[in-house]
């Protein structure tokens, strides 16, 4: 689960990037849902954008994907979202240490 202070962080990260996949008229795939799952193992953070012929909204993809990849949303915006899930293997981003 990401503090506030965190995802306030991976928003900041995510404002310059581009998205990488688009969730289409199928919707949330099983091949979309290992694409996402190998992309987030690599980059930590990608955004993704829903096209307007799905008959999900960005909220509703977001939440299937991110239950499905292990992942945690960072934010939704109109037809994008951005998803995060730390690496198992070489962790890319440091995220801000959490107070107790």
């Amino acid at each position: 689960m990401l503090t506030s202070k965190q995802r306030a962080y991976l928003r900041s990260l995510a404002n310059g990037m581009d998205a990488i996949f688009q969730v289409g008229k199928n919707g949330v795939t099983p091949e979309l849902r290992d694409t996402v799952y190998n992309a987030l193992e690599a980059r930590e953070l990608i955004k993704i954008s829903v096209l307007d012929n799905n008959m999900l909204g960005a909220a509703e993809a977001a939440e299937l994907l991110a239950s499905r990849t292990g992942a945690d949303i960072v934010q939704v915006i109109g037809n994008k979202f951005v998803l995060y899930r730390k690496s198992q293997t070489k962790p890319v981003i440091e995220l801000p240490k959490v107070k107790l």
